[in-house]
C-alpha cells in the first residue's frame, strides 16, 4: 500500500471539561491528503479524568501512537510544538455584590495611593505651582486649572495606553497589558510541560 505523508502541528493549549472526549483536531492542525485528514481528524485522543485536576500535558509521541495503532500506513511529519496543554475548565463560583465592592475598593484605594506617592517623590504639585507662575506671572498654592485637566488627562492616558475601556477596544493593536499575559501564559505552558516530564 502507498504511504500517505500528513503534517502535523501540535497546538499550544486546548481547554476542555471534564470527561470530554478530544479527538484529533482538538489537539492539531493537519495537513495532507483531504480525504486521509477528515478520515482520522476525528480519532479519539483522550479524554479528560477529574483526577487531571486543573491542567494535564498531552505529548505529541501518545498522539502518533493513538493515529498508527490504526492508520500505520501513515507518514507523519511533525511541525512545531510537540506538547499540548489541557486546561480543564472549573466551575465558576457566582461572586457576591460584596465580594466585587471589596475587591473594587482594594484595587482603588491601591491604585490611588500610588500615583499620590509618585507624585509626591516628583514634587509634582511644586512643579504645577511653578509652571502657574511662569504662564500667568501670579503666585498660587492652588493651581486648579492646572491641576484638573492633569488629573482628567492622567486618566484618559491610562484608558488609552491599555487600550480598553470596560469590555471596548480602541483598536486591534495589543496592550502592554495584552503581551504581558501572553508571555506569562506562553511561560506557563512551558513550566506545566517541563514539570510534566519531570513528574513522569
Amino acid at each position: 500500500m502507498e504511504t500517505t505523508t500528513l503534517f502535523l502541528r501540535m497546538k499550544p493549549r486546548i481547554e476542555a471539561e471534564v470527561n470530554q472526549v478530544l479527538l484529533l483536531h482538538h489537539f492539531a492542525k493537519l495537513s495532507g491528503d483531504a480525504a486521509v485528514t477528515k478520515r482520522i481528524q476525528r480519532l479519539a485522543i483522550y479524554q479528560v479524568q477529574k483526577q487531571d485536576g486543573s491542567r494535564v500535558t498531552v505529548d505529541v509521541m501518545s498522539v502518533l501512537t493513538s493515529i498508527q495503532s490504526i492508520y500505520p500506513q501513515l507518514d507523519i511529519q511533525i511541525v512545531g510544538s510537540v506538547n499540548t496543554v489541557i486546561y480543564v475548565k472549573q466551575p465558576q463560583k457566582t461572586l457576591r455584590p460584596l465580594h466585587i465592592l471589596l475587591v473594587w475598593l482594594l484595587l482603588f484605594v491601591g491604585s490611588a495611593l500610588a500615583v499620590m506617592n509618585f507624585h509626591e517623590d516628583v514634587s509634582m504639585r511644586a512643579v504645577h505651582i511653578r509652571l502657574y507662575y511662569l504662564l500667568t506671572g501670579e503666585e498660587t498654592l492652588y493651581p486648579f486649572w492646572l491641576q484638573i485637566p492633569y488629573s482628567f488627562g492622567l486618566g484618559i492616558g491610562m484608558v488609552l495606553f491599555f487600550n480598553h475601556f470596560f469590555k471596548k477596544r480602541f483598536n486591534d493593536e495589543p496592550s502592554p497589558l495584552d503581551v504581558e499575559m501572553f508571555n506569562y501564559q506562553q511561560n506557563l505552558d512551558q513550566y506545566v510541560v517541563q514539570k510534566d516530564r519531570h513528574d513522569h
